[in-house]
């Protein structure tokens, strides 16, 4: 399921609220029908489970990614400036969904729950091959080193960008952000810059 109407869209939201707030295991399909103001039977109807429910959210947030990646590839660029293109495209994925991100990492680091994740990493995998053939393509051009660990370049970039969230209050004071505003702007900028100078440092061939 790929376009939802209104209604749909809703419940995932008020879903993603609650799952962020309170956790899978604290949210009941009881309380999602009450702040979206439906009935319990359309959740049913619409999703099934409420695990069911937490699969659509996860695809429905991450789906929207490749074609961004395919158009980057695609693009009169050199292939540095599609990898920095790329890290703009993850912060900026990641940044707008905070809650789904948060959701999607507690739910596969505990393993809790046995979930069809398939469609997931379905995408994940479409993803990460295009990443993988804009590296490829500066290898080729002599712009990359060829002994890099290609998988290992995406989970560095949202790594060091969810450890920074997930430590916020930390950073808040050693960086004296005082404001949401100023937190937003660190990532856009100071963080950003860190980060692309990282993965140019695990990527360019500076011979």
């Amino acid at each position: 399921m790929t376009e939802f109407n209104d209604k749909q869209l809703e419940i995932l939201q008020v879903a993603e609220r609650l799952f962020a707030e309170d956790g899978f295991d604290g949210t009941s399909i009881r309380q999602i029908a009450k702040e979206a103001k439906v009935n319990i039977a359309m959740i049913s109807y619409y999703f099934g489970s409420k695990e069911k429910l937490l699969e659509t959210l996860i695809v429905h947030r991450t789906s929207g990614m490749k074609m961004q990646i395919e158009n980057i590839y695609r693009d009169d660029l050199s292939p540095l400036e599609k990898v920095e293109r790329l890290i703009d495209l993850y912060i900026s994925r990641i940044n707008k969904n905070k809650c789904m991100y948060q959701i999607l990492h507690f739910e596969l680091s505990n393993k809790k729950r046995i979930m069809d994740m398939k469609s997931f990493m379905d995408i994940k995998k479409e993803n990460s091959e295009l990443f993988r053939m804009i590296i490829v393509e500066g290898q080729e051009k002599g712009a990359f080193k060829k002994d890099v660990n290609i998988p290992l370049i995406t989970p560095t970039i949202m790594g060091i960008l969810i450890n920074f969230q997930m430590n916020r209050l930390y950073f808040e004071e050693i960086l004296n952000l005082r404001t949401e505003e100023e937190f937003e702007n660190y990532i856009l900028n100071e963080l950003t810059a860190h980060i692309k100078q990282t993965i140019k440092a695990l990527l360019a061939n500076e011979n």
